[in-house]
């Protein structure tokens, strides 16, 4: 057996925000004993600073903002512009996290960190280090830096290229005309579209985290670096649980977790629920796309919804219901596909997810022909039909999540970057 160790290399990670796959990426890379550096926004620490404020009401934020105490050494931190963002949210500021044009958007964070990282590296170069791996959006100014450098850069696209979004969901504009404000996709100013185009021509390497996001990529008017894919890993897997019977007295209970975007096919999801009736209960999480869509505000009049939750709390919840559908129309992966699986709850979802990397179809899961209502309600027929299949499904659902914690995905990544690096 070979064991590829990334020892000869010193790689420096930059995500200006963090989240679980930012998180095991770090983790993988320290392991490997390659991470030369972290950087980031805002970041926490056990009984640092900020862990202690985040006890306090207004900071508990920052909660989210948890690295592992092991990083602690390696992470730089740059927190002014999302502070600032942060308080311009809280205060109702709307003007100053205004989207692309904002002094606190989200856009100016990204780039704030991306230049800070680009003026970082010439004396990191004197350090040892050999690439940089950064994401989507905020990799432009230290990709560009690295080449003068003679630095890799490893790029990480997290969602489908953005000419693939407008070409596909432009059909949804005109098959669902009324949902038409939900889809906030075409709002990236040319200048945006172009940083984006370079990013990916920068690179050396590319990864992503499904097939699909692969496949987008086929859209790019270029010639582009390899393209690895690694699927993201599983929650931890949760306790034994029951699932309930369904019958004419007991509804099928399906649960929809997202934005509220015919992006995510929420269209398809509302008609096809209508068209059965009363054998279902569908609720609902996740906070409007649109203040302007009467088609959307109709729809939730007529089932539970919970605009927002806490991510337990949303677990919990999935352990309370007996399928999530998830129909969603361009995803570069779907985080709560396996939130729900690790729970034990099967999940409907489309071939425009990760769904095809983790489900194989009627054994832990369904997939469904994206933007089709019909597969989609005969999907939750067939289920009505034969409810012994749910358990089934979700207790080996919860066996593919028991098998994939997010330490794999580290530990795959880290490898795939020694592979496309040596």
């Amino acid at each position: 057996m070979i064991t590829i160790t990334l020892e000869h290399m010193k790689i420096i990670l930059s995500h200006p925000t963090g989240n679980a796959f930012v998180r095991s990426a770090a983790i993988g890379l320290l392991e490997a004993d390659s991470l030369a550096g972290f950087y980031t926004t805002i970041a926490t620490f056990p009984n640092g600073a900020l862990d202690k404020l985040s006890s306090f009401g207004p900071f508990a934020e920052f909660r989210r903002r948890g690295y592992d105490p092991l990083l602690e050494p390696l992470t730089h931190t740059r927190p002014w512009r999302e502070l600032g963002r942060f308080a311009a949210a809280k205060a109702g500021f709307k003007g100053l996290t205004r989207y692309e044009t904002g002094v606190f958007c989200v856009d100016a964070v990204y780039q704030s960190l991306d230049k800070h990282v680009a003026r970082s590296l010439q004396g990191k170069v004197q350090q040892g280090i050999t690439s940089i791996y950064a994401y989507e959006d905020g990799a432009l100014h230290s990709f560009r830096e690295a080449k003068c450098l003679g630095l890799q850069c490893l790029y990480d696209l997290p969602i489908g290229y953005w000419r693939t979004a407008r070409k596909l969901l432009q059909i949804e504009k005109d098959r669902w005309p009324d949902w038409a404000p939900t889809l906030t996709n075409f709002g990236d100013s040319d200048e945006k579209l172009a940083r984006k185009d370079e990013e990916l021509r920068l690179a050396d390497a590319i990864f992503v985290a499904s097939r699909f996001t692969a496949d987008t990529l086929h859209d790019f008017p270029g010639k582009l670096a390899p393209i690895n894919v690694i699927p993201y890993g599983f929650p931890p897997v949760g306790s034994p649980r029951t699932y309930s019977k369904i019958s004419s007295q007991q509804p099928l209970k399906l649960l929809f977790v997202g934005g509220l975007s015919q992006r995510k096919g929420i269209a398809d999801l509302f008609a096809a629920v209508s068209t059965i009736g009363s054998r279902v209960e569908l609720t609902v999480v996740g906070r409007k796309a649109s203040d302007n869509c009467p088609a959307l505000d109709e729809a939730l009049t007529k089932h539970k919804w919970i605009p927002s939750l806490p991510h337990n709390e949303i677990l919990k919840l999935m352990r309370e219901h007996d399928v999530l559908v998830f129909p969603s129309l361009f995803e570069g992966f779907g985080l709560v596909i396996t939130e729900a699986m690790s729970q034990g709850t099967p999940v409907i979802t489309t071939d425009r997810t990760a769904g095809p990397d983790l489900i194989e179809n009627g054994r832990n899961g369904w997939l469904v022909e994206a933007g089709s209502t019909l597969a989609l309600q005969e999907a939750i027929e067939k289920l009505l039909r034969d409810p012994q299949s749910i358990e089934s499904a979700g207790r080996a659902a919860m066996e593919t999540a028991r098998h994939r914690p997010w330490e794999v995905y580290g530990r795959e990544l880290a490898r795939a970057i020694a592979i496309n690096t040596i």
